[in-house]
């Protein structure tokens, strides 16, 4: 069998750790069943990072529909930093207790993913970027990470089962296990155009066999036009210096009139080596970095027990409301009571949490994965990698 976990283990609560159940034992014994409120925070984010991509949203309200809970939430997307509640779940602890676990597990992962992919956009411009994480996961959740993928900002993903469920189509180029079985680099791209070029971009991977900038001046000389892009996928054991083999490339291709030919790159790629490559590069596909992603260390915390503020040590206690200036998109948490007023610039502030969820039913419907991405394009744009 599949070492995963199904829909209906999640949804009976079998990925928990152990001292839920338990706990929940206890308090019945007990006759305890309080109502309390619980939120959902970030005290810090990896790798310096100072700010986060909140998702995972959709599938934490899937996990609660149907309980007697109520939810105020972060629209998924939204641009969050350390410290911010980016949910609050309002019920009995009995009836949403043992999901803590699948519900810390649905944000951080999914969040981490896309915030690293809001950076590689951040860094790339407007520079294509295509997902090819599936392949350094588990094959059960590389939907997931190619998900937040798109939704961080990425133009593509190379999944079949992940575009089917975003709702596009899969991208992606040619593998060098076609040039292998072919047997050439020239043979394997024209083989590949005459049998796909009228529903996929001819995009030539030369790097196979050859020094790169003359496969492509073979590949360019022979399809012309037809020829959209050339693909090198170097490993770091052989590429030397990346940024110059790209650079001889781009010369060859442009001195024989092949300007139009696109150079796209993928291979261990990172966000600092989109910034070092961007001069050259029309698009990335990026891999490892997004699969390997850093999850943010999300947790939950009760913070209000039948109306009482009331929290562990090291946690600020009671209800509170995150919100947001307009004008200088500057961030505050106070008490859910509080009015926060206009800021010190004069913007006025707007609520980040919102009622999504009351008593286990959704109160609006929920955005697609091109709604949210377009909603974190239009975010980003208020923010730098630097902060």
């Amino acid at each position: 069998m599949f070492h995963a976990a199904d829909a209906q283990d999640i949804k009976a609560g079998k990925i928990t750790d152990a001292y839920f159940p338990r706990t929940l034992e206890v308090l019945e014994a007990m006759k305890v069943d309080k109502v309390v409120k619980a939120e959902f925070i970030a005290k810090g984010l990896p790798c310096g990072w100072p700010w986060g991509v909140l998702a995972g949203i959709e599938e934490c309200l899937e996990l609660l529909a149907g309980l007697k809970v109520s939810v105020r939430c972060m629209r998924e997307g939204t641009v969050f930093r350390a410290y911010e509640p980016v949910m609050e779940i309002e019920g009995r602890y009995s009836a949403f207790g043992r999901y803590e676990t699948a519900l810390l597990g649905f944000l951080c992962q999914a969040t981490g993913v896309a915030t690293k992919a809001a950076r590689c956009r951040k860094a790339a411009g407007d520079r294509l970027l295509i997902s090819f994480g599936g392949r350094r996961v588990h094959p059960a959740v590389a939907p997931v990470v190619e998900r937040s993928a798109f939704i961080g900002g990425f133009d593509g993903v190379a999944l079949l089962k992940s575009a089917e469920m975003i709702g596009e189509k899969a991208v992606g180029t040619m593998p060098h296990a076609l040039v292998l079985m072919v047997g050439d680099t020239l043979k394997a791209t024209r083989a590949f155009h005459e049998v796909l070029g009228s529903r996929v971009k001819t995009i030539s991977l030369i790097d196979t066999f050859s020094d790169e900038k003359f496969e492509a001046v073979r590949v360019a000389e022979s399809l012309g036009d037809s020829l959209y892009g050339v693909r090198l996928d170097t490993p770091a054991s052989r590429r030397g210096d990346f940024f110059r083999i790209l650079e001889e490339v781009r010369w060859e291709l442009d001195m024989r009139g092949f300007k139009q030919v696109k150079l796209f790159v993928s291979g261990g790629l990172d966000e600092e080596d989109i910034l070092e490559l961007n001069d050259l590069v029309d698009g990335y596909g990026i891999g490892t970095s997004i699969s390997n992603a850093r999850v943010v260390d999300f947790s939950m915390d009760i913070v209000e027990v039948s109306g009482r503020p009331l929290a562990k040590r090291g946690k600020c206690s009671g209800s509170k409301r995150a919100v947001r200036c307009r004008k200088c998109h500057g961030d505050m948490v106070v008490p859910a009571a509080e009015k926060p007023g206009r800021c010190a610039c004069g913007g006025v502030r707007d609520d980040l949490l919102q009622p999504l969820m009351g008593r286990g039913r959704l109160q609006e419907k929920l955005p697609s994965p091109q709604g949210i991405r377009g909603y974190v394009l239009k975010e980003l744009k208020n923010y730098s990698l630097a902060g």
